[in-house]
């Protein structure tokens, strides 16, 4: 029976029960609403129990070479109770048409609204009473545990994969003359074993299987965080149907899926993939150790683009007038939570030179780069792997496509689309093979909180990175490209070691950038060192301003990738709001790696980095695999005090600056490009610290032209939703600055169809000499260019012209030093510009 949970309220539960059964190969069929914000469909799952595995690892270890005993000695938890998990991947590009097109079947209107919600269970922590280990041959159903949140679950039954088509194949007689569960079952095992040069096959037979009739409906309850499924008299995993369909929907406020618009106003909806991962999109079973491949076929409106992590770049198939779908598939096995997707009205932006595809592969290779193309048998199971397929290690820089919403086009054609193939082709010069053959970048819309999210042949970007010169873009691009090695093609085993993947991301950002830059050795080295200082100070922050137990990068110490007997557990603080705005991981890792990469010299530890990627890809670890590799390759002398034991605890155990960090901050001299940012720092900061003995007049105009400028900004972008910040102004602002500044003149806000008073105040009389001028006046702080001008004046009604500085309205003249004589009154300007706009201007430069 298996042990009860109890996570505090901020861990994330991992309900599933992979240590009895995993599931090797998903296939959604699902359709967009955005009218109801839903997915809804079917996902069809195949299993493979848990003593048939570990006889495949058993069998697969002992043909393993001596290099990748080693890898696997290192990849095999030690009390864990998980398989030997690996991934598959595989350079060929396929089409759409490569597989059969998973259809709908009729969806269950039996009347249940698919939340069987047990109110015990309403903490969604719980051992089921329907449980039991797969050895148990006592009178209890085995319990199938899927992790599923905020889904509508409608039905779940077995799926007859015996009623295929020339699936007889897979059961070593030429015909099927009786169906059983256990034929069934090893149909399911012959298929999701099947070799690596037959991977076409595999998936063409897992798109007919998903589209294969039921042979029973089974049953099912939910609970806050799990799916629970059962079938009368399957005691052990072994017995349970080895494929089944759920069909379901999701819920417009599943904490999965972002249902929102995009910067030109257009619907669209993305996954996020945290906090919950994709619990929410679709049942699933979530702990990193069920990897598994998957296929999966989105029907929406044609004017529509659906893009998702997969090997193939997806086209639309006609559906039915005005729907479309689109299929992609991943061959190589993946967590479920790196799934992505989104579907919206994407503008593809194509570059205005064509480049080859293979242009890597044309280039001859640098001695360097000749030098990491590793050979030899990899550390994973046998698979088609891109590391093991020529073109593919030189391949510098794998096929990718930019997506954004249409208004961002320009935008991503100037800042982004240059910067992937200089940014890929540095990843390629650092690390060696691509993990995956093919990227997709897509520019989400404004609320996506993060500046990037790098999934499975596809790249999240924050619009924010378009903003300003290219290095944001630039940096970010490469954080996320690095997340292809480290991540997704190594991931954590346990997923509180985050620091595993965010922590190389970040020390290798800086490498790639420099690389994509161009820059000479101490240009590069005077970067890198003034981005340690700031990522220094941000440190410091960090460790002030959260909790000491946050603050860990190994929380669980000794205890890091156990699980329960079932293999359910918690990701300790995986559900506290607090951890989304945390740093600490990305730079507590970073300094980790920049210190022991100090240690060895870059040469040497790059070159040790090229080996653990070719060791490890395609496999789970954890923070002891990396480090007992990396001592063994450090030479003795270069070692000192360094121990897997040492670095545990100075580093990855404790809370607050690692000690080691502390000595090396304090006895380092700054470069001299951080010397002089700090020296332009000080300087501002000595100036914000004087006494400040402006009038309080002075102190109004400081803010006034901020709040002038602001109004510039609005009329220019046609930002009406602040239309009240520009009347505010000239209600105000402007007309006591006129006042002030121009005692001629008075003015009437536009808004007012009316006449605008102007005339000269007389001193001491407080008369005016009065006529009407039908424009109004905004003030500019210095006079604008005459190209300005007239940009600005067509935007007037007809009646304006410009000439040199002025702008003039019928006959009379406006600009510096210039007198203005409108019917009966007299204007001087005086000291600065003033444009006029005639009634109903639409809007600025």
């Amino acid at each position: 029976m298996d042990v009860k949970l109890e996570p505090s309220w901020d861990d994330l539960p991992l309900m599933a029960n992979t240590s009895h059964i995993l599931v090797k190969h998903y296939v959604l069929d699902l359709d967009v609403d955005f009218e109801s914000q839903i997915f809804e469909g079917t996902i069809v799952l195949f299993f493979e129990s848990r003593n048939r595995l570990e006889k495949q690892s058993d069998s697969t270890k002992e043909t393993c070479r001596s290099e990748s005993n080693e890898a696997c000695r290192f990849s095999t938890p030690e009390p864990c109770h998980s398989p030997v998990t690996d991934t598959r991947t595989s350079s060929s590009k396929t089409g759409y048409n490569d597989f059969a097109i998973c259809g709908k079947g009729e969806k269950d209107t039996s009347g249940k609204d698919g939340n069987h919600d047990n109110p015990e269970q309403a903490s969604g922590i719980s051992s089921s009473k329907y449980c039991c280990d797969t050895g148990n041959h006592g009178s209890e159903d085995f319990l199938l545990v899927l992790d599923c949140c905020d889904l509508s679950v409608f039905k779940v039954e077995e799926v007859d994969v015996a009623a295929v088509p020339g699936i007889e194949t897979f059961t070593g007689s030429p015909q099927i003359t009786f169906v059983s569960e256990e034929l069934r079952n090893q149909i399911v095992h012959e298929l999701v074993t099947l070799p690596a040069d037959r991977w076409r096959e595999q998936f063409d037979y897992f798109a007919h299987c998903s589209q294969a009739p039921g042979c029973g409906e089974l049953l099912f309850d939910t609970d806050t965080w799990s799916l629970q499924i059962r079938k009368t008299g399957a005691q052990t995993a072994t017995d349970f149907p080895h494929a089944i369909r759920i069909w379901y929907s999701t819920k417009p406020q599943g904490r999965s899926v972002t249902w929102t618009s995009d910067q030109s106003g257009r619907p669209c909806v993305y996954t996020m993939g945290s906090p919950i991962n994709n619990r929410a999109l679709f049942p699933c079973q979530e702990p990193p150790v069920a990897m598994s491949t998957w296929q999966a076929t989105v029907g929406a409106a044609a004017s529509f683009v659906v893009l998702m992590s997969g090997e193939n770049s997806a086209k639309p198939t006609q559906l039915r007038e005005g729907r479309a779908s689109w299929h992609y598939y991943v061959t190589m096995p993946m967590p479920a939570s790196t799934f992505t997707i989104a579907v919206g009205s994407w503008a593809e932006m194509k570059p205005e030179i064509c480049l080859s595809e293979d242009l890597a592969a044309e280039r001859s290779l640098t001695p360097s780069e000749a030098d990491f193309r590793c050979v030899g048998v990899c550390g994973h199971m046998e698979y088609p792997c891109r590391f093991q397929n020529p073109s593919a290690t030189t391949q510098e820089v794998i096929p990718h496509r930019v997506f954004a919403p249409v208004c961002l086009q320009g935008a991503c054609q100037e800042t982004l689309l240059p910067l992937v193939l200089p940014c890929l082709s540095a990843a390629h010069s650092v690390l060696g093979t691509h993990p995956f053959s093919r990227l997709d970048i897509l520019v989400v819309p404004a609320n996506f909180p993060s500046l990037g999210m790098a999934s499975p042949h596809i790249i999240f970007l924050s619009q924010s990175v378009l903003i300003g010169m290219n290095h944001l873009c630039g940096t970010r691009l490469c954080h996320e490209i690095a997340h292809a090695w480290f991540g997704l093609a190594i991931g954590a085993r346990d997923w509180t070691e985050e620091w595993l993947s965010e922590g190389f991301a970040t020390h290798l950002e800086d490498v790639f950038w420099a690389k994509a830059q161009q820059l000479a050795p101490h240009e590069a080295w005077e970067q890198q060192e003034l981005k340690a200082d700031l990522r220094w100070r941000c440190l410091q922050d960090e460790v002030r301003n959260y909790p000491e137990e946050m603050q860990v990068l190994r929380p669980n110490k000794e205890k890091t990738g156990h699980v329960s007997d079932s293999g359910s557990s918690v990701i300790k603080h995986g559900l506290n709001p607090e951890k989304v705005f945390m740093q600490v991981h990305y730079l507590k890792g970073y300094f980790l790696l920049r210190f022991l990469a100090q240690r060895l010299g870059d040469d040497t530890y790059f070159a040790f980095l090229r080996k653990f990627v070719h060791t490890f890809h395609g496999q789970l670890i954890l923070s002891q695999d990396f480090l007992q590799m990396l001592l063994e390759n450090i030479p003795e002398g270069k070692r000192l005090d360094l121990s897997v034991e040492n670095i545990f605890r100075d580093w990855l155990e404790s809370s607050g600056i690692p000690q080691p960090l502390q000595t090396e901050r304090q006895a380092r001299a700054e470069c001299g490009l951080a010397r002089r940012v700090g020296a332009e720092v000080h300087k501002w900061i000595r100036v914000n610290r004087r006494p400040q003995k402006r009038k309080r007049r002075e102190t109004e105009d400081v803010f006034e032209k901020v709040r002038h400028r602001w109004c510039e900004l609005i009329v220019k972008h046609k930002y009406t939703k602040a239309y009240k910040d520009v009347e505010r102004f000239l209600q105000e602002d402007q007309e006591r600055s006129q006042r002030d500044s121009f005692p001629c003149m008075c003015t009437q806000p536009w808004w007012d169809r009316g006449r605008v008073d102007a005339g000269r105040q007389r001193k001491g009389t407080g008369a005016a000499e009065a006529s009407s001028v039908h424009a109004t006046v905004l003030l500019f702080p210095r006079l604008p260019s005459p190209g300005l001008m007239e940009r600005v004046v067509p935007l007037c009604r007809p009646g304006l012209t410009v000439s040199g500085h002025g702008v003039r309205i019928g006959s009379p003249s406006w600009g510096e030093g210039t007198s203005v004589t409108g019917d009966e009154s007299r204007l001087r300007y005086i000291g600065k510009a003033a444009v006029h706009f005639a009634y109903g201007c639409s809007g600025y430069f």
